[in-house]
């Protein structure tokens, strides 16, 4: 992927409201706040929606506060997550070191969809600029400087296809426990192979979380978790300011 624009996305947006967006977009970029303040005054450019997102994402954090392990993310993109839980860790728990945060993916978009994905996905969907793994890495070192224990090493960018690349993580750390993955592939296969690769190393209180649960767009997702966990044997809990994103708590 060479430009942000040549990236295929789904959206349900209008055009008015894409346009809207856009407009937003570009005041973010030729803002006159001063640059010592701006991202003190970030919330100016926040949607709805974002801020809602932000909201579901503090409150998954603050389910694992009291549970042993780290957090996985399955499907990072650009990794507004991932920073956002450096942040929420910098803020819930400040010294626990060993909440590590390890994100899985390609950085090049779907490597593959298969049949129960649909027609709607192409393999190269939701891809991100070039080299922006190592933008990224330089972000969340940023996040990691501006907490406490900043010498300790608390996330991890995992690169390639996760169906093969988190057996090899678990097999090299033997000793992880996961309080939380939230899965955002959006696709069938990658869903269900991770979902079983890390079953084993879930307790009690652990969160799964998932961004397309319930999604005409991307049945895959649902149909691996059918298939993995069954639908009945947990409650699948939405958030009430999110159509999408849903969470369910290991008991």
């Amino acid at each position: 992927m060479t430009s942000n624009q040549e990236v295929r996305v789904l959206g349900g947006s209008t055009q008015s409201e894409a346009d809207r967006k856009r407009e937003m977009v570009e005041r973010l970029r030729g803002s006159r706040v001063a640059d010592g303040e701006l991202l003190d005054n970030i919330g100016l450019y926040l949607t709805r929606q974002t801020l809602s997102r932000i909201n579901f994402m503090q409150d998954l954090y603050r389910r694992i506060v009291p549970v042993h392990g780290v957090i996985m993310e399955f499907g990072v993109r650009w990794g507004q997550n991932l920073a956002l839980f450096s942040n929420l860790r910098g803020m819930h728990e400040p010294y626990n070191y060993n909440r590590k945060i390890i994100g899985f993916d390609t950085f090049e978009g779907f490597p593959s969809v298969a049949p129960e994905d649909g027609d709607r996905v192409q393999e190269g969907d939701y891809g991100v600029a070039e080299a922006w793994q190592e933008e990224l890495e330089d972000i969340l070192e940023f996040h990691t400087q501006n907490a406490p224990i900043s010498h300790k090493q608390k996330h991890e960018l995992v690169k390639g296809d996760a169906t093969e690349t988190l057996p090899q993580y678990l097999n090299e750390h033997p000793e992880t426990i996961v309080a939380l993955a939230y899965f955002d592939f959006d696709l069938y296969k990658p869903t269900r192979d991770c979902l079983e690769a890390i079953i084993p190393h879930l307790t009690k209180g652990s969160v799964l979380a998932f961004d397309e649960l319930n999604t005409p767009e991307f049945p895959g997702e649902t149909i691996a978790v059918r298939e993995v966990l069954g639908l009945a044997k947990g409650a699948i809990r939405r958030d009430p300011n999110n159509p999408l994103t849903s969470f369910m708590v290991i008991e």
